[in-house]
């Protein structure tokens, strides 16, 4: 009644706004209802991965979509057996998008725990070590928490929650990943990246078998040794494994995560190489998963490892009790490395943007702008060593980009690249650098004139060179990506074609962990000659980064023929058919290489991420205008202005 009473104006207009609402309903349905869809109807195990943390937001979505599950049928490689000895070996002897708020990597100082050789499998397992009250470093000397430092702050900021990433939908993972598979940015999945799914599975069943939830595996005598105590191979592997699309070890190693990953207990742990490995590998798996439950960790071990911090000149001990809140340096020294002490900035910084905690920030730049003061240096170039007492440099006059300095010079550029290029103090230093590397330590080896770079000591030039300094060709291309002059890119090249002969110049086709080269033509003799002492490989990741770095600047297709052929000679040489990967002693030797019995957690860390990565053809697959890495290969977000 009251209808026909209105005019046919009103009417009309009154119609027309029903009509007008009816449509819009049908777009917003249309543009809205497929992420409603993705919220509303996760499934259980999604749900069950992302758990609430009381006090804290999720930062993030996840950055890649979750990763699909392997396929488990994937055929092994031929397998050289590792077991025995052969009788009367004949040995050859060669010469030797990510918008957030402003708040890497060295000398590996890998653990180099003395490993008894193994000859045969079985081997009977070796009585592990007692740590009670002191604890093994990297250096393999006895250090004893004799110091007592203030216990780690409990105070944390409310977390500033960063913006979001303007991130692909998040989509459900694939049920197999097979060859010709869209992963995860719609780029098929290739024969070689199988390859090194199938290799990383294989180290991963050695390490599920037999060291779940340690350290290290032992793949020979199917055991396991502890270097802290806290999972250092399945910390180190797990944003490897999201980025293989290997869901279900994934979610069993987050489930030892939530359930197992305790920090609190009395261990001695290195200061730098926690850091790398769980900080580093914590904060990453955050970013790519979005599950917060990684962050929390991330929070925990952060807190714990600042009483290294509590010095008399801010430059921080090795060594800290995670559990008792002590730290101190080696018992023999009050030094630290140059490198551990500047080679943790990346993961404390993110680690302040993510919380909204300064500390842990503050900790990390006040070391830098002390080392940007110090006199010591010799045109950029630093010392190995550095005083934590008076916070100047020791042992001065011996410069090298190997172990104990190398990663000082990778986290100046990225350091700057992380903070959106605006830290020029840092960017200054290292160009410095570069300059004094090419002043001191480049030179040409005979016959075929390899660009290498030595070591100086008091003005005596060595040509010697770490593999650790492999990384150098791959940290030059980026800083030549993101804008330094072409000549550093040149000398990329140049490095990476000597990382290459370092490999093919050796009877198993892999590098040893140091080489020294001839700088004179001699006849019958290589460019790169090997000691009895330095012949061993670790497994380590350094060329590959770089190869992987030189592909993804230059699309050069022999960079990624490189990295297949030491796939190829790992699974030749250092694959043990029960499960997982061993270092070996002897790399000139390919009847007997002398197995060491130990699978490193960078194997699964840094060396088979990289690989990966090295044969993908997808730029967003960790693309390097969104990611930098630390010097452990996990990725961290760079930070873009709001």
């Amino acid at each position: 009644k009251k209808w026909k009473q209105l005019s046919r104006l009103q009417r009309s207009v009154i119609l027309f706004l029903f009509a007008f609402l009816a449509v819009c309903g049908v777009i917003s349905y249309t543009t809205m209802g497929e992420p409603w869809k993705s919220l509303t109807n996760k499934s259980p195990d999604d749900q069950r991965a992302e758990p609430e943390v009381p006090g804290l937001k999720l930062a993030n979505p996840a950055v890649l979509p979750a990763p699909r599950k392997a396929d488990a049928n994937l055929g092994d490689y031929p397998e050289l057996s590792l077991q025995k000895q052969p009788k009367l070996p004949h040995v050859r002897r060669g010469p030797p998008n990510l918008q957030i708020k402003p708040p890497r990597r060295d000398v590996r100082l890998k653990t180099q725990h003395d490993t008894s050789k193994v000859l045969e499998e079985p081997v009977q397992t070796e009585k592990e070590e007692k740590t009670e009250k002191s604890v093994i470093s990297w250096r393999g000397a006895v250090i004893e928490p004799d110091q007592s430092t203030e216990p780690p702050s409990s105070k944390i900021k409310e977390p500033e929650k960063p913006s979001s990433m303007e991130a692909e939908s998040q989509k459900e993972p694939g049920k197999d990943l097979e060859p010709g598979a869209v992963f995860p940015f719609a780029v098929p999945i290739n024969e070689r990246q199988m390859a090194v799914i199938e290799a990383f599975r294989h180290a991963w069943k050695g390490y599920k078998d037999f060291a779940w939830g340690h350290d290290e595996l032992k793949p020979l005598s199917k055991s396991y040794s502890e270097w802290f105590g806290l999972g250092l191979t399945l910390i180190d592997a797990l944003d490897t494994m999201w980025i293989l699309g290997l869901k279900e070890e994934f979610e069993e190693a987050r489930k030892w995560v939530a359930e197992d990953l305790v920090f609190d207990k009395n261990v001695d742990v290195n200061l730098f190489e926690s850091t790398i490995r769980i900080l580093g590998g914590l904060l990453s798996t955050y970013h790519l998963s979005g599950d917060s439950l990684f962050l929390e960790k991330a929070k925990d071990i952060g807190n714990r490892l600042m009483p290294a911090f509590n010095t008399p000149s801010k430059v921080p001990y090795s060594d800290v009790n995670i559990g008792r809140g002590t730290a101190h340096p080696p018992r023999w020294t009050s030094d630290s490395t140059v490198a551990e002490v500047t080679s943790i900035q990346l993961e404390f910084r993110e680690l302040s943007r993510l919380t909204g905690d300064e500390k842990f920030q503050k900790a990390v730049d006040d070391v830098m702008k002390h080392v940007h003061t110090l006199s010591g240096k010799n045109d950029g170039l630093v010392p190995m060593f550095i005083n934590t007492n008076s916070g100047q440099f020791t042992h001065l006059g011996v410069y090298t980009l190997g172990a104990r300095a190398d990663s000082y010079y990778e986290y100046l550029l990225k350091q700057w690249i992380q903070g959106g290029k605006k830290e020029n103090e840092l960017l200054e230093d290292y160009v410095r650098a570069i300059e004094g590397v090419k002043k001191h330590l480049l030179q040409r080896s005979q016959p075929k004139k390899l660009t290498f770079v030595g070591e100086l000591a008091h003005g005596h030039f060595s040509a010697k060179m770490d593999h650790l300094v492999c990384f150098l060709p791959g940290t030059l291309a980026l800083g030549a990506h993101n804008g330094l002059t072409a000549d550093h890119m040149k000398l990329a090249e140049a490095l990476i074609e000597t990382c290459h002969q370092m490999y093919v110049q050796v009877e198993t086709g892999l590098s040893p962990e140091i080489v020294h080269f001839n700088l004179h033509a001699q006849k019958g003799h290589k460019d790169v000659e090997i000691k009895p002492a330095d012949r061993h490989n670790l497994l380590r990741p350094e060329t590959v980064e770089s190869l992987f770095y030189m592909y993804r600047f230059t699309g050069d297709k022999k960079y990624q023929d490189w990295g297949w052929e030491i796939l190829q000679n790992f699974n030749k040489y250092t694959r043990v058919p029960a499960g997982g990967y061993t270092s070996i002693n002897n790399v000139q030797n390919p009847s007997n290489p002398e197995p060491r019995d130990k699978m490193e957690s960078f194997f699964l860390g840094e060396t088979l991420k990289y690989m990966f990565l090295l044969f993908s053809d997808d730029i967003d697959l960790i693309n390097l205008d969104k990611y930098v890495f630390n010097t452990e290969a996990h990725p961290l977000p760079i930070w873009m202005p709001a």
